[in-house]
């Protein structure tokens, strides 16, 4: 199996690295999700998702429903049962949750083995579900230093990636900001986790971005991402300040930056992660709009 530098040799980075085909794995599933670079029916460049636990007051039905209502093409961060109702109603579930927690990540040497313990069963009902990525976290940091912490991250994904790979699953792991909403997590800047990217280097691993967070964090969101995105395989959004909606009481403008994502050859998913304030289907509807990427 090639590996990144190998990809980049051959010149396939555009396809082997970012967005829908970001991961040599499940070719018709991910051409099915993920779509090719053509627009869509709509016109719209980019498919779009919600993440479930944002409509928490909701059954998966009524989650399936609403999704389909505005027409959305998925629903993010599900557990293998509720993959299974997504994909019956014909929408993607582009990131399923995995075998960490955001606290207890894989940044601690402890916490590995039942980390792994927990991919084998997981990974496989995942995959047989229908999603194609699975999400993990750094971890708290609890003292640690973030170089070691890396180090430990780099550790635990030489471990988990092959077992990703019996299940033709690639794996995620999303940055979060500690500033406002997960004090003292440890992978909370886009550079580090391009540098843990780097380490791991291999094509089934890359980022999850969170566009609230690192705005957050790190802010210059267009610049982030255009140098992150070679490893970017997935991203969220909501409103900055107050995680609300994708309106004008928020400081990011979404078009611009769905616009810079576009050109940078991504194709995969945006997938919505704000908290709905009033209505939730105008709001989603007016985030699908605000992310077209056109």
């Amino acid at each position: 199996m090639m590996n990144r530098r190998q990809i980049l040799a051959a010149g396939l980075l555009a396809t082997a690295v970012r967005g829908a085909h970001a991961i040599d794995l499940r070719a018709a599933e991910m051409s099915e999700q993920f779509g090719s670079r053509a627009p869509k029916d709509d016109g719209r460049l980019l498919r779009q998702s919600v993440a479930r636990w944002c409509l928490g007051s909701m059954t998966i039905e009524q989650v399936i429903d609403l999704a389909k209502s505005v027409r959305l093409d998925g629903i993010d961060l599900l557990d293998p049962p509720d993959i299974q109702k997504v994909r019956a109603a014909k929408l993607a579930c582009p990131v399923a949750n995995g075998p960490t927690t955001i606290a207890d990540g894989l940044n601690r040497l402890e916490n590995h083995d039942n980390i792994m313990k927990r991919a084998e069963i997981l990974f496989p009902q995942i995959s047989s579900s229908g999603a194609p990525l699975a999400i993990v976290f750094a971890g708290n940091r609890g003292g640690l230093d973030d170089a070691k912490g890396l180090e430990n991250c780099v550790a635990g994904l030489k471990r988990l990636l092959p077992i990703a790979q019996k299940s033709n699953l690639g794996v995620v792991m999303e940055l979060l900001n500690s500033r406002i909403d997960h004090k003292d997590h440890m992978g909370d800047h886009t550079a580090w986790g391009l540098q843990l990217c780097e380490a791991v280097n291999d094509h089934r691993f890359g980022l999850l971005f969170d566009i609230y967070h690192m705005q957050i964090m790190d802010g210059d969101v267009i610049r982030t991402i255009q140098k992150a995105a070679p490893w970017i395989l997935h991203y969220h959004t909501a409103g900055v300040p107050g995680r609300g909606p994708l309106d004008t009481q928020q400081e990011l403008y979404y078009p611009a930056i769905m616009r810079a994502i576009v050109a940078t050859g991504y194709r995969g998913f945006i997938g919505h992660e704000f908290t709905p304030s009033k209505d939730s289907k105008a709001e989603l509807r007016a985030a699908i709009a605000a992310c077209s990427g056109d």
